[in-house]
């Protein structure tokens, strides 16, 4: 019996033995396991922190990269800097030198203009009394030559009667004596007796370009063998408006088409082939009364052929 029970004592504490034993291997095991996972978290966080610095060191390398193309682009603007100084220098001589030759070219130009002036004065004086109309109309066209551009100043400081104006153009363009037209001057009583501040060679010559073209579109050839029967007509109207005057050639020629209204006063535009000219006529009369502050406007209500109003 008792030996019975020293068995059992002993079966007893060797399983309380057994069991304490197993607790501290569980205990023991779980230690290692979490030891464990610390051990692979401190595993991942130096993985990580590689990562990043094979990134930091990836971006400093392209950092690095770019601060030395940036470095190669200055170095390429700065180059394209000095250049451009150095053109810019060069432009800034040459546009000097080129604005000293224009300014002798000018002053040139202007003495031999203020000859040219005196000597066509002159031959218009010549022309005048000997009433040679040739000598008028050639100086004319080199007078137009000087007018062409249109951009210099023109004295207005003539005081004549409207109607010498008139008169001066009729005789300069002779288109009272052209046998295939008839002619009229028509001037408004009021007109008669007015005074004009002008340039009067000046205003001759752009009365007497719409002359000009008045007679050489009325010309038989002009209407390409469609001539109407009889005779055509030009007529010049002479009449006051408020303060202006105003000088109205008319004539029953081809006519211009509307829309070429204002095409026909720009240089050298002929719209008719078969006429004889270069195309500047128009253009010079309306840069004249233009600088004598008028105007020339074709219009473009007549219908009967062409009327210019200056």
């Amino acid at each position: 019996m008792v030996l019975t029970l020293i068995l059992v004592a002993l079966v007893i504490g060797e399983g309380v033995a057994l069991y304490f034993q197993m607790k501290a291997s569980q205990r023991q095991a779980a230690e290692q396991e979490q030891l464990l996972k610390d051990y692979q978290q401190r595993v991942d966080e130096q993985q990580k922190l590689l990562d990043d610095y094979r990134a930091l060191e990836k971006n400093f390398d392209s950092v690095g990269e770019g601060y030395e193309q940036a470095l190669l682009a200055f170095d390429k603007m700065e180059e394209d800097t000095q250049k451009a100084k150095q053109a810019n220098e060069t432009l800034e001589k040459r546009c000097a030198e080129l604005q000293q030759q224009y300014s002798q070219l000018q002053q040139h130009s202007e003495k031999s203009g203020e000859v040219i002036s005196q000597a066509l004065t002159g031959m218009q004086q010549i022309a005048k009394e000997t009433n040679n109309r040739k000598l008028s109309a050639l100086i004319g066209k080199i007078s137009d030559c000087d007018d062409v551009a249109g951009q210099k100043a023109i004295s207005r400081t003539d005081n004549i009667l409207v109607s010498q104006v008139a008169g001066e153009a009729i005789g300069v363009s002779g288109i009272d004596k052209i046998g295939y037209l008839k002619f009229d001057l028509q001037i408004a009583p009021d007109a008669a007796a007015t005074m004009l501040s002008t340039n009067l060679q000046k205003a001759v010559r752009a009365l007497t370009h719409l002359l000009d073209n008045a007679q050489k579109f009325t010309q038989p050839i002009a209407f390409k063998g469609k001539a109407p029967e009889g005779k055509a007509s030009v007529v010049l109207n002479v009449n006051i408006d408020g303060q202006n005057v105003i000088f109205s050639v008319e004539d029953t020629g081809i006519g211009v088409p509307a829309d070429q209204a204002e095409n026909i006063f720009t240089e050298f535009v002929q719209l008719d082939e078969y006429t004889d000219g270069t195309g500047i006529g128009l253009s010079i009369a309306r840069s004249l009364a233009r600088n004598l502050k008028g105007d020339i406007k074709l219009d473009t209500t007549y219908t009967a052929g062409a009327r210019f109003i200056m």
